[in-house]
């Protein structure tokens, strides 16, 4: 195995992480919240917009506890914290928690709660 750069090749030059480097969390000081949220992203298909609300408990745990830097929830893809979030998807999210409040009528299954 050759180490010796081809004639033409460019080289590499690694950069560092944007947001630079953070402490891993050793003392497992925020596994519960990690752990649901990986749950929660395995139990939804890797889909992880139904996973916002664990993944924004993990980063707020992360940052209250010094292992990432504070940052503005809109930097980090959520809104701010005083705004009211509403998913239009159904769920007991919506104003009214009635789960079919904004579905039309041919969306609603036949479900037995």
């Amino acid at each position: 195995m050759s180490t010796a750069m081809t004639f033409g090749q460019k080289q590499f030059i690694p950069t560092p992480p944007e947001k630079g480097s953070f402490p891993l969390d050793h003392e497992g000081t925020c596994r519960s919240s990690m752990t649901k949220y990986m749950k929660c992203l395995f139990n939804n298909d890797n889909n992880n917009s139904l996973c916002r609300d664990e993944a924004k408990d993990y980063l707020a745990c992360r940052m209250n506890n010094n292992l990432m830097a504070k940052e503005d929830w809109s930097k980090l893809g959520f809104r701010s914290e005083d705004s009211k979030e509403v998913s239009m998807g159904g769920g007991s999210c919506l104003p009214s928690g009635d789960p079919f409040a904004s579905l039309p009528p041919y969306t609603i299954k036949n479900t037995h709660w």
